[in-house]
Parts: structure tokens; C-alpha cells; sequence
């Protein structure tokens, strides 16, 4: 079996990620189709204009099978933003993501952040305890109607 590789994103990756984005949250969260075009728009404007001296974005790979996603982006010139970290069903409950995180992290405390923040959904449990178990705070509840389903909303933060 091959290892599994962290790898950087590159346009190539961004139909595969769209699509895995928009089916997985349908099949698991039941989400409407206007999901996959805001993952879209999330890598459509990053691949336009992203700094790679401060954001990156890493494919979780084993082989030629793209197992997952996780982006580090600038939201202000201390705090960095994690994004589309995304773990095809096959690849949870390895340790992978905890590696995707903690690499994500090192790379934001390597270019000078000071903190990171992320917005995710209550129903996402095991990512939940994985943020928690890396020093990750839950800040934020907020109940919202989005993409189609009664969510909770919630936004972590980490000082780095």
C-alpha cells in the first residue's frame, strides 16, 4: 500500500474538490446543490489571487487517490483561516487529519500568524473533537438556515 502524501493543491485539484465537497455534504449533511458553488468560488478566487508566502493549500494523496483537503488562507496580516478541510470517508479514523491539521498550523506559525479561526457546523463531531484536542476553542454557536438544512454554525480559534 502506498504512503499517504501531503501534497500542494494545485487548479488541477479544484473540479475534483468541488465535486467531493457538493456530494459528500448532500449524501452526509443532506445540503442543497447551492454548496458545491460556494466551494467553488472559494478556490476560483484563491487560485486567482492567493499569496503563496502566506496561504497554501495541501491534497491529502495516496497513490494517484486524492483523500482529502485543508487550506490555510490570511483573513487579517495575525490571524490565518482554515478552510476546506475535507477527509473522503474512507480515509477518517487513520490520523490523517489529525496530521493535515497539525501540518496546516505549523504552516501558519511559521509564517508569523499569531492565531487561527474556523467556521465549521455542530453536526461535525469528530472534527470538533479534533480541533478541541489541538487547542482549538469553540467561540460561537449560531443557529442558521444554510444550503438547504437548520444548522448549527459554529467558529473555533487557536493562538499559534
Amino acid at each position: 500500500m502506498a504512503e499517504i502524501t501531503l501534497r500542494s493543491f494545485t487548479p488541477a485539484d479544484r473540479d475534483w474538490l468541488v465535486d467531493q465537497h457538493g456530494r459528500l455534504y448532500a449524501s452526509d449533511e443532506g445540503f442543497d446543490g447551492t454548496f458545491g458553488p460556494l466551494v467553488a468560488t472559494i478556490l476560483d478566487d484563491y487560485i486567482a489571487a492567493h499569496d503563496p508566502s502566506r496561504e497554501t493549500g495541501w491534497i491529502a494523496q495516496q497513490g494517484a487517490t486524492r483523500l482529502g483537503s485543508i487550506f490555510c488562507v490570511a483573513l487579517t496580516p495575525s490571524t490565518a483561516k482554515l478552510r476546506l478541510f475535507l477527509l473522503v470517508p474512507e480515509a477518517r479514523g487513520k490520523g490523517l487529519g489529525k496530521r493535515m491539521l497539525a501540518t496546516c498550523m505549523g504552516f501558519a506559525r511559521d509564517r508569523g500568524y499569531t492565531d487561527m479561526q474556523l467556521w465549521t457546523h455542530r453536526s461535525h463531531e469528530a472534527a470538533g473533537a479534533l480541533y478541541k484536542a489541538a487547542g482549538w476553542s469553540l467561540d460561537r454557536e449560531t443557529a442558521v438556515t444554510s444550503f438547504g438544512q437548520d444548522l448549527i454554525e459554529q467558529e473555533w480559534t487557536v493562538r499559534l
